[in-house]
């Protein structure tokens, strides 16, 4: 029996490919050591020193001590917590549906601006960049019940406007409307997604006889319903953590006093007022757990749903 001794020039070609492979592989930690370093300080560290600083006292001036658990039982007995809860989710339920409805709509009517779709995307996004302090002044603005211009536009038509910024009942609404000044992106998303769809599919549908709704409800939104799925995870997110345009309107030094401040308290304004008015920061921390955990408990039902309805190309039902 005989064995074979590998040629020099094979195992210098080993040798040459497992070297490339090293530096290949260092190469990529050193293109991915920015964003790890980014997660570590700027997320995974200041996540568990806000869940440490869940369980302390800590104002950010004085001695810090640990509390335990009291901060978490104190968020079960604070009605201010309930209330901003409860004003978060109905301006979610509110806002997304109608976002992604809306969104969907535009996107489909750029479809149909064929070379002048371009210009119509530019001018759709750029309210996107709008500051968000600027859009809760800008609801200010528009929805004043006395001088406001939406109330103008209604009594041309002989309705009587609502005391947006005033009546409880009426500033959620205002805000979600005032919000989807920022639809743009949605638009964009979904127009990329319309644009991918198989033209043949819509061909082989009108053929078959099959009315525009019916192409739209079976074709048209199972192909894009992955996208659809995303931008309402993303969307849900981000308003659960709506912030700047409520506390510009409602909340700043010149608005203190409006009656209609416990309609417009939402979570994240409230978890600000604890840490940096007040400067309960361990208590603050402790809601800030609590909205996470909200974000995911949402978040895991809605992946869980979309698994009756998210169709994937190429997935075996």
């Amino acid at each position: 029996m005989t064995t074979t001794t590998p040629a020099p020039r094979a195992v210098a070609a080993g040798a040459a490919v497992k070297r490339r492979r090293r530096r290949e592989t260092w190469a990529a930690y050193g293109f991915l050591s920015p964003w790890v370093f980014g997660f570590l300080v700027f997320t995974a560290g200041p996540m568990i020193a806000s869940l440490v600083l869940s369980f302390t006292d800590y104002d950010g001036i004085g001695t810090t001590h640990g509390v335990g658990t009291a901060n978490y039982q104190q968020l079960f007995a604070d009605p201010s917590v309930a209330k901003s809860l409860t004003n978060t989710l109905v301006f979610t339920a509110l806002r997304v549906p109608l976002q992604m409805a809306l969104a969907l709509v535009l996107a489909m009517l750029l479809m149909k601006a064929g070379r002048a779709s371009g210009v119509f995307r530019t001018i759709f996004y750029l309210p996107v960049m709008t500051p968000p302090v600027a859009i809760g002044i800008l609801f200010l603005l528009l929805f004043n019940g006395n001088v406001g211009l939406i109330n103008e536009v209604l009594g041309w038509v002989g309705i009587t406007g609502p005391s947006w910024t005033t009546d409880g009942q009426w500033v959620k609404p205002g805000l979600v409307l005032t919000s989807l000044w920022s639809v743009g992106s949605t638009v964009i998303i979904y127009f990329a997604a319309l644009r991918s769809v198989p033209r043949e599919l819509y061909e082989a549908a009108e053929l078959d006889g099959v009315g525009r709704w019916n192409r739209f409800r079976h074709v048209t939104v199972p192909q894009i319903s992955g996208t659809l799925f995303f931008t309402l995870v993303v969307n849900t997110i981000a308003s659960l953590q709506t912030f700047t345009e409520a506390y510009t309107a409602f909340f700043g030094s010149a608005n203190s006093q409006t009656y209609s401040n416990d309609a417009a308290l939402f979570y994240v304004v409230y978890l600000f007022q604890q840490a940096f008015q007040y400067l309960h920061m361990g208590y603050a921390s402790a809601l800030a757990w609590l909205l996470f955990l909200v974000i995911v408990a949402i978040t895991l039902i809605q992946a869980r749903v979309s698994k009756r309805f998210v169709y994937y190309e190429g997935e075996e039902r």
